[in-house]
């Protein structure tokens, strides 16, 4: 029996931002702008904020769990997004990753298209868009889920026409399957020791 995808809802069409940011905009289309929010702040030093980074070893470790998480709650809270250390993958292949994401998007529209479905929050594009009226983030994603794996969307991974975007997807895919394979080794080894 065929294992049932789940629906982690939909999501409204909206502009591509790559196409918009083609076009000779003299302003910011309105759904992109965010009143609410402090305007950034730009500083006259020549030193900037460093991203916050967690360390992955030290967060699962009993002696310096506590200020770890600290530092994780604090990089969520406040930034948004933090740096992940000793997370196991490789460097070789955290670089791959970056260099097919970005091939990804230097795609032509029409290839990147293949990557969506109408009302899915998967594929390219923007998520969760749940309104008209909805102010939207100035960036287009491509977002799927690897794991675990009956919650594949393989026509995400698989589209059509073959083209360098199917390339990139399996690429992606098979990276997702290297850094499993990456972070259970350990633990194999150790098991087979007997540690």
């Amino acid at each position: 029996m065929e294992p049932k995808l789940a629906n982690f809802g939909s999501s409204l069409p909206v502009p591509y931002v790559q196409e918009l940011a083609k076009e000779p905009l003299t302003a910011v289309p309105l759904r992109y702008v965010h009143p609410d929010q402090d305007p950034p702040f730009i500083s006259n030093t020549t030193s900037s904020p460093q991203v916050p980074v967690v360390d992955l070893i030290r967060l699962l470790s009993g002696d310096s769990m506590e200020s770890e998480l600290e530092k994780f709650n604090y990089a969520c809270q406040k930034w948004g997004f933090f740096q992940l250390i000793n997370h196991g993958v490789s460097t070789s292949l955290v670089e791959k990753v970056k260099v097919e994401i970005q091939e990804f998007f230097k795609q032509p529209m029409e290839e990147k298209k293949y990557c969506q479905q109408a009302g899915d929050i998967e594929g390219y594009g923007q998520t969760f868009v749940v309104s008209e009226e909805q102010k939207l983030d100035w960036a287009d994603m491509f977002h799927f889920i690897t794991l675990p794996t009956h919650l594949r969307k393989p026509h995400l991974l698989h589209a059509q026409p073959p083209s360098p975007t199917k390339r990139h997807n399996g690429s992606l895919l098979n990276g997702t399957k290297k850094s499993r394979h990456e972070n259970t080794e350990p633990d194999r080894k150790s098991s087979k020791n007997g540690t």
